[in-house]
């Protein structure tokens, strides 16, 4: 697969990533419910950090591009 399986449909202003949208299964979420399936074992290539107090989703620190949030 060429695409990342998650890919980020909007930013805010300053960048922070607010919705995604899962490649394989077509299902768009906001920054809540991405949290959420990552905490569930869902995204096994992602996990999430607490950022100013809010938990944000990141991919996983590897060499592949495959699995960046893009």
């Amino acid at each position: 697969m060429d695409k990342p399986r998650v890919t980020v449909n909007t930013q805010s202003d300053s960048g922070k990533n607010l919705t995604f949208h899962d490649n394989v299964t077509g299902r768009n979420m906001n920054s809540e419910q991405f949290v959420r399936s990552i905490e569930l074992g869902r995204y096994e290539d992602y996990h999430v950090r607490t950022i100013n107090g809010v938990k944000t989703p990141v991919s996983n620190p590897d060499k592949r591009k495959q699995n960046n949030l893009g």
